[in-house]
């Protein structure tokens, strides 16, 4: 039986479920039950990926990147319910001519490369809660109630398309957004995607787009005039990066919006779903597409999860997500996503990744190689900015997998040997308060830590050199975090967490607690502020590092109701349990052979 998801109870993760073959329609289930009844929970989701080949490091980027966005909501607000979907888009020519190469049934085609990127969001650790497919009877539901809620409104009407259509995109384009191969005479392209074009004429259904331009207008424009007030601290509004909302809001003042054709005749698609009450048509692949976010929480059913608060997507399908979704969800009276975020893609040596051209990393092999969160930390560290394309270079993969095992890892194996604590002990035995609380009150009777620091206070090249200068670094860390990530900044907010790791290796070794010169009030000094930085940096690495900020809260001893952001800050939380020195260093990263 086809093992994967539908929905998980709990913030649970897609590792632990079975889904049907045909599994039934979806319903929206709470993923924390404790959390109240009408709060609406934080919903985002990734791109629908397209399983006409096995996935590639691209699809890891937009699944890591959505994970951890799911992540921090949950331990931002651990009562407020989390729904995260991901899926497969199965429908479509290329699936339908794929299957057909390969002599088998689309389904059966489907089936087997579905199971690949469910494989690959468990192998990832990626924490979604909906795994849903374009072929569940649930969402051909879907698909038939909202065409026919547009065809009751007065919005679908059947013609005759000519112009230009993409077989590489399954698109059609207007003449506008079509420029001359470069190299190739008499050929033209699609000057978004670069895919090859070519004219096609046909009866299809199309969907009224021009009613809608104003509203699209207004939303984006209002969402840029937001964004520069910085309203609530939140400055990413409708799409971001802001490169591709000026340029949607541009096309909208600038160009009326064409019709959109959103079926094809059956004798060219025979795989997808029939336009209902016309079995000579296919719904249009990406109208179906699209519509997989209200079917994945069991729209028309009742649920309070729409609108997605971010949808992560490729800069490279922008449009489906920020004009023609958007105006298909006006038409249905349904409001709008709150943010789009549209990341920029991967690329070797410059070039983007093609299966034609041998250049596509397996991100599965990656995993396997130097494990599963120092891919994860790569991908946000070096591509969490979002904006521009990034060259993945196993050079760097091993020098930000060093990085962080350096920095973190070996950090905490020094400041738990037993020569450090053997000298800490000295000083533990004349307090009067040995808890881990108490001993760290007494330190932070002389530090100021009224003062609230910004992410300016992390890009500083020189390190603190006393405690009581390190202290409020890290305790405004949380804060700093938390303002990143309310504006999607993975990679400033991982880069704040690694400037505190630097800082607290660098105090380590200028303090020297192990040192037989240095007092057992330092020494103890400088154990008690590393369990506290290995604490808050624990829970705020939590989105990013799922498996080895797990393993190291839980050497620490953190309970697992302490492990939210509010208790990233110094003196909230215990750490060792009733005695400070029983906190056992252990090996937070391992690294296979050769690497």
């Amino acid at each position: 039986m086809l093992r994967c998801v539908v929905h998980l109870r709990g913030g649970g993760c897609l590792s632990s479920v079975a889904l049907p073959r045909h599994p039934r329609a979806p319903r929206l289930h709470r993923c924390n039950t404790t959390s109240s009844t009408t709060e609406k929970p934080f919903y985002v989701t990734t791109p629908i990926f397209y399983p006409n080949a096995r996935p590639h490091i691209g699809h890891l980027y937009s699944l890591v990147t959505a994970d951890i966005i799911a992540r921090y909501q949950r331990i931002l607000n651990p009562t407020r319910p989390v729904v995260f979907l991901t899926g497969t888009d199965e429908h479509g020519l290329k699936v339908q001519q794929t299957a057909l190469a390969k002599g088998i049934d689309p389904l059966d085609w489907c089936n087997t490369i579905s199971t690949e990127f469910h494989k690959l969001a468990q192998r990832a650790d990626v924490s979604g809660t909906v795994f849903t497919r374009t072929t569940q009877e649930s969402h051909k539901q879907t698909v038939s109630h909202v065409w026919r809620s547009l065809v009751a409104r007065g919005l679908i009407y059947k013609d005759t398309y000519e112009g230009y259509y993409s077989t590489t995109d399954e698109c059609f384009y207007p003449s506008s957004r079509i420029s001359p191969h470069p190299t190739l005479p008499n050929t033209m392209i699609a000057t978004e995607t670069g895919s090859v074009v070519e004219w096609s004429r046909e009866v299809n259904y199309k969907f009224r787009m021009s009613p809608f331009r104003d509203a699209l207008l207004t939303h984006y424009s209002r969402a840029v005039a937001l964004n520069a007030q910085a309203k609530d601290g939140l400055t990413v509004r409708g799409v971001c990066p802001d490169s591709h909302q000026l340029r949607i809001t541009r096309d909208l003042e600038m160009e009326p919006l064409e019709d959109l054709s959103i079926s094809r005749p059956r004798e060219r698609i025979g795989w997808g779903i029939s336009v209902p009450d016309d079995p000579t048509q296919t719904v249009y692949v990406w109208f179906d597409a699209l519509l997989v976010y209200l079917s994945g929480i069991g729209y028309p059913g009742t649920g309070n999860a729409w609108p997605p608060d971010v949808q992560v997507i490729g800069k490279d399908i922008v449009r489906f997500h920020a004009i023609y979704l958007p105006a298909i969800l006006l038409a249905l009276k349904l409001p709008l996503p709150t943010t789009l975020l549209a990341h920029a893609h991967w690329t070797a040596n410059q070039k983007k990744m093609s299966k034609s051209l041998g250049n596509v990393t397996d991100p599965m092999q990656a995993m396997d190689d130097y494990g599963v969160d120092a891919v994860r930390f790569y991908l946000a560290r070096v591509g969490g900015r979002f904006r521009d394309d990034v060259d993945w270079s196993e050079e760097q993969l091993r020098k930000h997998t060093d990085e962080i095992r350096n920095l973190l890892g070996n950090y905490f194996l020094r400041m738990t040997s037993r020569i450090i604590k053997n000298r800490a002990k000295d000083a533990i035995s004349v307090a009067k308060d040995k808890s881990f609380r108490g001993l760290l009150s007494q330190q932070l009777v002389n530090v100021d830590l009224s003062k609230t620091l910004d992410i300016s206070a992390y890009a500083e090249l020189d390190a603190p050199r006393t405690v009581e200068a390190f202290l409020p670094l890290l305790d405004s860390l949380g804060g700093v975090v938390s303002d990143c990530m309310k504006n999607l900044e993975v990679a400033e907010s991982l880069h704040a967490i690694v400037q505190v790791l630097r800082y607290a290796n660098t105090l380590l070794t200028n303090l020297a607690p192990w040192s037989e010169e240095q007092s057992a009030t330092i020494t103890l000094s400088s154990y008690l502020t590393a369990l506290e930085t290995l604490r808050i940096v624990g829970i705020l690495l939590q989105p990013f590092l799922p498996g080895t900020a797990a393993k190291l809260l839980g050497a620490l001893g953190v309970p697992e109701v302490e492990r939210s952001v509010a208790y990233a800050r110094v003196g909230t939380s215990s750490v060792g349990g009733e005695d400070v020195l029983s906190v056992k260093g252990l090996k937070l990263f391992s690294m296979p052979a050769g690497k």
